[in-house]
C-alpha cells in the first residue's frame, strides 16, 4: 500500500518464554538445544530477567534510524509516549506509571527509565545496573512450567551489567545497596515518592 515509510511498527512480547504451560504441543521435546531466553535466568511468571526482559523492536523508516539500545523502558511507557507523539492528553489520574520515552524509542538517547519495578511472584526493582529482588516465600521452581521463579526467602541483588544471567547474588557483599533499593521499592509501591 506504500504506507511503510509513514507507519510506526512495534514488535514485542508480553512476557518471557514458557515451553510447557499445559499445552501438548511438543515444545519441550522439540526444543533441540534452543534456549528461548538465551542467557537469561527464568521465564514467564518469573522475577528473573528471563520473565520480563523481552524483545522490543520499533520501526519507522525515515523517522527512527536502525540502532540497538540498552535504554530501560517498559511497555507501560507506550501509552505516555504515543500520547505525546500524537498530542493526546492522558486524563488526570490515569497511567501514572507510564513515562514518555520517545527519545529512547527513537534512539536519540540511550537513557530510559531511572527506575523500573517488576513483579513475577516476587517484587523486584531495577535502578541503573542494579536489580534487587525482594524476599518471597513462594516456590523457587514453578513445577508446572519448570521455570525458576525468583522466589527466595532472603534478599537478592544482581549487577545486570556484569551478570545479566543473575547467577551471582551480591546481597551479602553490598548490604547498603540492598537497603537502598528495598527502601526505594517500598516508597515506589506506597506512592510516597
Amino acid at each position: 500500500l506504500g504506507i511503510e515509510k509513514n507507519t510506526l511498527i512495534i514488535f514485542t512480547s508480553d512476557n518471557g518464554p514458557v515451553l510447557d504451560d499445559g499445552y501438548v504441543d511438543g515444545a519441550v521435546t522439540q526444543q533441540n538445544g534452543h534456549l528461548p531466553a538465551g542467557p537469561l535466568r527464568g521465564g514467564k511468571y518469573s522475577a528473573f530477567e528471563g520473565g520480563t526482559r523481552v524483545p522490543f523492536i520499533i520501526s519507522w523508516p525515515g523517522t527512527i534510524a536502525p540502532k540497538v539500545s540498552a535504554a530501560l523502558i517498559s511497555q507501560i511507557d507506550m501509552l505516555a509516549t504515543i500520547a505525546a507523539l500524537t498530542g493526546e492528553k492522558i486524563p488526570d489520574g490515569e497511567a501514572a506509571d507510564s513515562e514518555n520515552m520517545w527519545v529512547a524509542f527513537t534512539g536519540e538517547s540511550d537513557v530510559g527509565r531511572s527506575v523500573y519495578i517488576e513483579q513475577g511472584g516476587a517484587m523486584a526493582i531495577i535502578q541503573g545496573d542494579w536489580k534487587y529482588i525482594h524476599p518471597n516465600k513462594g516456590p523457587a521452581l514453578l513445577q508446572l512450567t519448570n521455570i525458576e521463579s525468583g522466589n527466595l526467602s532472603t534478599p537478592q541483588l544482581y549487577n545486570l551489567k556484569d551478570d545479566l544471567g543473575e547467577k551471582d547474588n551480591l546481597a551479602d557483599k553490598f548490604p547498603d545497596k540492598v537497603k537502598e533499593l528495598a527502601t526505594l521499592l517500598n516508597k515506589e509501591l506506597s506512592g510516597k515518592y
